[in-house]
């Protein structure tokens, strides 16, 4: 069982470095081109990096346990601490698409942006499955919903590709602020269960 948290442990390492490389870049990309979904997508990719985080102190924390109760309080916490991250963000996305569709600012097409979402959408698929199988093997419902968050990810880069392929090649930058929109939405219903406690 020692393994297991073990490996749990090194996924979110390696969840926690690739997502702050993703997040610098889609970010320093993002303000370069005007693209809110790549702002967004940048902001998803901390709040990965922040859920990494609270696994990590999460899984070290393991070997300190000495009850049920006190397991059940930690687990708890660290679903807590997640949710709110993603709540905070959802209201900073929105900020930002509301700000843009205002001063109708329109985004460059950037291939730069292409690959960062291709990475993604290669990527964290394989550390989500881990994660997810991990998660059901030691039953711990916050590595379980990181791993839904590194899913989404996955899928949310899908949806800036499709976007931001969209602008390359022709012009619709409409599609920008709808991906962002799509980000926010599933921040915040994700941040609210984790709050709230649901499964």
């Amino acid at each position: 069982m020692q393994d297991k948290y073990k490996e749990a442990l090194q996924l979110e390492y390696i969840t926690l470095g690739y997502s702050l490389i993703e997040a610098t870049l889609s970010l320093i990309v993002g303000v370069l081109s005007g693209s809110i979904a790549l702002l967004s997508f940048g902001l998803d990719s901390l709040a990965e990096a922040m859920s990494g985080l609270v696994l990590i102190w999460r899984l070290r924390r393991q070997r300190d346990i000495t009850s049920a109760e006190e397991e059940d309080r930690l687990e708890r916490r660290a679903e807590k601490l997640v949710g709110l991250s993603f709540l905070l963000l959802t209201g900073y996305i929105l900020y930002e698409v509301a700000k843009m569709l205002l001063t109708h600012s329109i985004p460059s097409p950037t291939l730069l942006g292409i690959f960062i979402a291709l990475a993604a959408l290669i990527l964290m698929p394989i550390l989500a499955y881990r994660k997810y199988i991990l998660g059901r093997e030691l039953n711990m419902n916050s590595l379980i919903a990181d791993a839904k968050e590194t899913l989404v990810c996955s899928l949310l880069s899908l949806a800036l590709l499709a976007g931001l392929i969209a602008n390359y090649f022709w012009g619709l930058w409409h599609i920008d602020p709808l991906v962002s929109i799509l980000i926010a939405l599933f921040l915040l219903r994700e941040g609210l269960e984790l709050v709230r406690g649901e499964e």
